[in-house]
């Protein structure tokens, strides 16, 4: 008799606080045999601290250490083909589970498909195996509700911007925002500020580091130290407000 390949799940376990995973993903989580989650070497990494209270003894972890965690790397090496290498062996590793009919909970800190590394597995994946993803409260959320901030009100459209875009393209597209989200800051954080200067949009600006997690860290824009803005941080630049 052939046996019936497990189910790939992609669980949102939100962007830190334990308390906003929700019922739907908690319920599968305790319920998968299989666990995997993605982590720097050497690290616990965000999500797994999330879900670590409520793993059962019996339950099969699977990290997926990520062999770099910067994209400035020496020539000839590049960072597109390394980590595409990564998720490829990432998804075998996966698959070899699946086959064998054990489910496999892909845990995604934020939401898995809203730059979560989740979703390169289930690119991978999804059209040869059952695939079920629990959508999760994102960072941006989580950053607007700490920082006390509507994103849009009434008819007012919102843009998420990558730091990581160039200076007159990132000001481009935010002169035309209503209201903004700018993320993947980082090192990127120095121009990111230079453009909201440049555009009067600083005042406005709102900074927070890893929202809803134990550490997290409000300042003002002009306050930020620009070489230790980590990569869970972002900028909420809200809409104007509206009086209804």
């Amino acid at each position: 008799m052939m046996q019936q390949p497990g189910r790939l799940i992609g669980l949102g376990v939100g962007p830190g606080d334990p308390e906003l995973i929700t019922v739907k993903a908690l319920r599968l989580l305790r319920e998968s045999p299989v666990v995997a989650y993605f982590v720097a070497k050497g690290k616990k990494g965000n999500a797994f601290g999330i879900i670590e209270a409520h793993l059962q003894e019996a339950q099969n972890l699977l990290p997926l250490v990520y062999p770099v965690t910067t994209e400035a790397l020496p020539a000839p090496l590049s960072y597109e083909q390394v980590i595409s290498d990564f998720y490829d062996d990432a998804a075998d590793k996966l698959a070899a589970h699946l086959d064998a009919g054990r489910d496999v909970a892909v845990i995604c800190e934020g939401d898995p498909f809203f730059y979560g590394s989740y979703m390169y597995l289930h690119d991978r994946l999804a059209e040869r195996y059952q695939a079920e993803v629990v959508p999760g409260v994102c960072s941006m959320l989580g950053g607007a509700s700490v920082l006390g901030a509507p994103l849009v009100y009434r008819n007012q459209s919102l843009s998420v911007l990558s730091g990581v875009l160039p200076h007159d393209e990132l000001k481009r597209r935010l002169a035309d925002a209503d209201a903004a989200v700018i993320m993947k800051l980082g090192r990127n954080f120095p121009k990111v500020r230079l453009v909201l200067e440049e555009l009067g949009l600083a005042g406005r600006a709102l900074y927070v580091e890893r929202a809803t997690m134990a550490n997290q860290k409000i300042v003002p824009l002009d306050q930020v130290e620009p070489m230790s803005s980590p990569y869970f941080s972002l900028i909420i630049v809200p809409g104007e407000r509206w009086q209804g």
